[in-house]
């Protein structure tokens, strides 16, 4: 192969139905990976990427290396209280994965540990590297222990097909049970006396939809709850106080929950309500009563109250507010923690028992806030995770009786790393329709103005991309990029509402909004060139915006895109579809919807102009995002589109998320920042 020559993508023609018109899709053969031609053209494309990019491989190493010299690879995390022990995580230098261990609890404060120094009392509970070894792919779905702490329920995927085998490790002897349960879901939740452990299943197009209660040494494990309904799915956990098991099937706009006495694993599992078409609500056990979280006749979520024998009656506590979005509620022994969304930022409320509620401030103009690590019922503190665009993930106890902010670590930042040397700052674009757009940004102070600009973006499923510190960003900023995020619709940033006008056959706000934010960049003297980036529902942003103003991005960086997105919800049996139809609408039984997204779906939508380069990155083995969608798409754009390159990168041994180890994972985005660098320098 000759270099600047692709790979062309044509076999015979494949007849596919859309909508009741008979199309010709001349890429359809691609669904098939198990077609050796399908595997042939994705190496092919690896080896052309591979081609072109050959001239970045120094940079790569450098970023490569700046990323690795920025991060201190011997750490351990803050260990947490649970019960009678301390629970923690480990990395070593050299190693790609995590271990997790325990040392027993003497005192209300955990003994010294140090990076790179095992205790003697240190029990290991999973070793990362020892359970990958040599599979180029490892990744943990479950690690649960009991209640107890005497049993270690855990999962293992090793191809990054998020498909599962459940194994049971007894902590008191070290012995891994011959009980073994394959092709299992995540999460899953132990019973109070850890005798069973009740699990998910998924359907053939994976959707968790059934659960399993498994006893300890037994082989027939039984099925307590299937869903039939393909619109919902299912999961299943442990309230805080161990007391309660729940059940919960949901949809997109819907929820039901059900509830079963912890310690009565064999009974029979309760309903909290039934299920009514757009109410989602959550419920938490707190000692003599559960606290809900609903949205009936609340667009943003309010809190509720109810009694133990009836939790179906509700009676209200935090009545809804048009400015703040209720995200969860955390329910201790004598307090609770809302935490919410507001203007855009993240906030924590305490709701004391005996005291009125208060909010915890924060200095930042931008930031991330979040509940972390709280297992027991019983504390006078408060486990929170913070971080901004210039600050590195901290972790911090809240002190409930003396309001007082713990530092208890900061994530090191190696190599001089002086948060004093950059700004991050908020910007509003304005849309089509005039709604203002929020847009975070972070830079060198002292960079020159205007520079080359990464802009990110995502806006769906109500999913919200907050500012939040990355240390392979630096490698951008340090050359002179600005970085931000266009907090567009579909996303829930700024509210429900945002979420909802961003949605269905609103989508288009989505992208019409992340182009003001490119515009707005510019016409702020922010940014030079742009080059877009997202990743999944946001590689369909990137797709669409392509189509839509490909004159305002000097590249564009789509990572397991869904860039095919017409055919996929058309198409029942492919994983998630059905689901779906109430986040992107039913194109199969509505042709409005149809014509709808045969209007944006990238794939359907490449025309001749001139695009900007484009550089797609997907895995074989993603369930989420097929393969496919990036591969047909960069073969219509090189058939049709003009300008480029167009580039596809094919993980032939990932999931979803690519590569699982953090070395590789670091050579990927290293991969990614040198094309970028390029892009904005070029």
């Amino acid at each position: 192969m000759s270099r600047n020559t692709p790979p062309t993508a044509k076999r015979v023609p494949t007849e596919r139905l859309h909508h009741g018109d008979t199309v010709i899709d001349e890429y359809a053969w691609l669904t098939d990976k198990e077609d050796p031609d399908t595997i042939s053209y994705l190496e092919a494309e690896n080896a052309y990427l591979k081609q072109e990019t050959a001239h970045l491989a120094d940079l790569q190493e450098q970023v490569f290396q700046e990323i690795k010299g920025r991060t201190q690879e011997t750490d351990l995390s803050v260990p947490s209280r649970k019960g009678a022990w301390w629970y923690f995580t480990r990395t070593e230098e050299g190693k790609q994965y995590a271990v997790s261990s325990r040392v027993p609890a003497t005192g209300d404060e955990p003994p010294e540990i140090q990076p790179g120094k095992v205790l003697d009392h240190e029990q290991v509970l999973l070793d990362g590297n020892e359970l990958a070894g040599d599979s180029p792919f490892f990744s943990v779905g479950t690690s649960a222990v009991s209640p107890d702490g005497t049993m270690l329920a855990y999962s293992t995927d090793y191809k990054g097909a998020e498909r599962f085998t459940l194994r049971f490790k007894n902590l008191t002897t070290g012995e891994t049970l011959p009980d073994e349960i394959e092709d299992i879901f995540y999460g899953g939740a132990w019973s109070a006396d850890g005798s069973t452990f009740f699990y998910t299943r998924v359907d053939d197009a994976w959707r968790p939809y059934q659960v399993y209660r498994h006893t300890l040494g037994t082989q027939d494990d039984v099925l307590v709850y299937e869903e039939s309904d393909e619109r919902y799915w299912v999961g299943i956990g442990l309230t805080r106080s161990e007391r309660y098991l729940v059940l919960g099937a949901g949809s997109k706009i819907t929820s039901e929950v059900r509830l079963l006495a912890a310690d009565d694993p064999s009974g029979e599992f309760q309903l909290v309500r039934p299920r009514e078409t757009g109410v989602e609500y959550g419920i938490e056990h707190a000692g003599d009563f559960f606290y809900v979280l609903h949205n009936k006749d609340a667009e943003n979520f309010e809190i509720a109250t109810a009694p133990l024998g009836s939790p179906g009656e509700w009676t209200p506590l935090i009545g809804h507010r048009e400015d703040t979005r209720l995200l969860e509620i955390d329910a201790f022994e004598n307090h609770a923690v809302v935490h919410f969304r507001r203007d855009g930022l993240t906030g924590l409320r305490i709701l004391p028992k005996d005291a009125d509620a208060y909010e915890i401030d924060f200095p930042e103009p931008l930031y991330d806030v979040g509940p972390a690590g709280n297992p027991e019922f019983s504390t006078g503190r408060l486990r929170l995770a913070y971080t901004s665009m210039i600050t590195p993930p901290s972790v911090y106890d809240y002190d409930l009786a003396t309001h007082e902010l713990i530092l208890l670590k900061q994530r090191p930042v190696l190599g001089g790393y002086d948060p004093g040397d950059y700004e991050q700052v908020r910007e509003w674009a304005t849309a089509e329709d005039g709604t203002r757009v929020p847009i975070s940004i972070v830079r060198r102070k002292d960079a020159a103005k205007p520079a080359p600009t990464v802009l990110y973006g995502y806006g769906s499923y109500e999913t919200s991309i907050d500012p939040s510190f990355s240390v392979a960003r630096l490698s951008l900023l340090d050359r002179g990029f600005v970085f931000a995020i266009a907090h567009v619709r579909g996303g829930g940033e700024m509210g429900r509402r945002w979420y909802e006008e961003g949605k269905m056959t609103r989508k288009k706000n989505t992208f019409t909004d992340f182009v003001a934010a490119a515009k707005h960049l510019k016409a702020a003297g922010w940014s030079e060139r742009v080059i877009a980036r997202g990743g999944s529902a946001g590689g369909l942003l990137m797709g669409a915006v392509g189509n839509l103003a490909p004159e305002e991005f000097a590249g564009v960086v789509a990572e397991v895109p869904f860039v095919d997105a017409l055919n996929t919800i058309l198409d029942p049996s492919l994983p998630l579809t059905v689901i779906e139809w109430d986040e992107w609408g039913d194109p199969l039984h509505n042709s409005d919807v149809y014509a709808y997204m045969k209007s944006y779906t990238p794939y359907e939508n490449v025309d001749g102009r001139p695009y900007p380069p484009i550089l797609a990155i997907t895995s074989l083995n993603d369930t989420r995002v097929l393969y496919h969608e990036p591969a047909k798409w960069i073969a219509r754009l090189r058939a049709v589109a003009n300008g480029g390159p167009f580039l596809l990168k094919t993980e032939m041994g990932a999931g979803h998320g690519g590569r699982s180890g953090r070395y590789d994972a670091w050579r990927e985005e290293a991969f990614a920042l040198s094309w970028i660098i390029e892009r904005g320098t070029a």
